[in-house]
């Protein structure tokens, strides 16, 4: 792990994003609330709430922060295209970023949609799972571009 014992202490803010394609009607049992394995996306939002707070758990040389104080995991659905897009931001206090967290949180939401609705269609896709921006810190803020 490198020293971040000499950083200040900021707000940190991290936006990340994935989406997830499947069949259109996986998509709709998804949007109806019928999915034998209960509500999709609040079991998702759950999940990927959990994955924030236990990032570095999974990721050796994440830092462990001292607490997370917000996490927001926002779904867009895009029936058209069959796709649902998982947006999770994640808010702390301290010395070093919540990119990671952003992401696991992303992460965990997309792959519990997958395993909510492998019955359905096991031939879903995640996809661009991405850090979209981030704020605080020495460096400030970051935004992709595009």
């Amino acid at each position: 792990m490198i020293d971040v014992s000499g950083k200040a202490v900021t707000e940190r803010v991290a936006l990340a994003k994935g989406t997830i394609a499947m069949a259109p009607a996986a998509l709709a049992r998804v949007v109806e609330g019928t999915v034998e394995k209960g509500d999709v996306l609040t079991v998702a939002q759950v999940a990927g709430i959990m994955g924030a707070k236990r990032t570095p758990e999974l990721l050796p040389l994440c830092h462990p922060l001292g607490g997370i104080e917000g996490v927001e995991i926002r779904f867009e659905i895009a029936e058209e295209a069959g796709e649902i897009t998982v947006l999770a931001e994640v808010k702390s206090t301290g010395k070093t970023g919540v990119e990671m967290e952003a992401l696991v949180a992303c992460s965990t939401a997309l792959l519990t949609i997958y395993d909510m609705c492998k019955s359905l269609d096991r031939g879903m896709t995640i996809k661009e799972i991405q850090l979209l921006e981030k704020r605080g810190g020495r460096s400030g803020r970051w935004v992709r571009d595009g």
